[in-house]
């Protein structure tokens, strides 16, 4: 532990905090990227929303928020945007026919292809002067810190009075 006004930096704590701070520049750039797009139209939490219907599969809207972590009529809201702009479309729950299951668009399964596509040519020129073995260290690393991540950062939250608890209330 560091005492204050000491200049002393435990070994494990500058690692910890050279992530953290990389960390925050990684978002400060995410979060420029994300501007930019949003003058283009495209809506960062609208897309996050289409890219979790298409890996969760049909689902209801209470399913996408707790998946997203979010408030249901904050998701409902946004789901209405994307059914509007024809990327997502409602239909009848095959299990309840009074429900209904969001479902991906051939036009949104279209635009998650195409900014896939813009992502990896992004990454391809990030990563051009990389060999293939620091490469593959990379993304195992990273892999395994996101996944470290997404289960302990939540857990934390909660702990600190932060967090999201069951039926996405804070």
């Amino acid at each position: 532990m560091v005492e204050p006004g000491s200049c002393h930096v435990d070994p494990e704590q500058g690692l910890a905090d050279r992530v953290s701070m990389a960390m925050t520049r990684l978002n400060k750039m995410h979060a420029q990227v994300t501007h930019q797009m949003s003058k283009q139209g495209f809506d960062k939490s609208a897309f996050i929303l289409l890219l979790t219907i298409a890996g969760l599969g049909e689902c209801r809207s209470s399913a996408l928020a707790e998946a997203v972590f979010s408030d249901p009529s904050t998701v409902s809201r946004q789901v209405a945007a994307l059914v509007k702009d024809g990327l997502v479309e409602r239909r009848a729950d095959p299990a309840d026919g009074r429900a209904s299951v969001l479902a991906v668009t051939r036009a949104g399964r279209e635009l998650l292809v195409e900014r896939r596509r813009m992502r990896i040519e992004a990454f391809e020129r990030v990563f051009a002067g990389w060999s293939e073995e620091e490469l593959k260290v990379f993304a195992d690393q990273f892999e395994r810190f996101v996944q470290d991540y997404e289960c302990t950062i939540p857990a934390l939250l909660t702990e600190r009075g932060l967090g999201i608890r069951a039926g996405g209330e804070k």
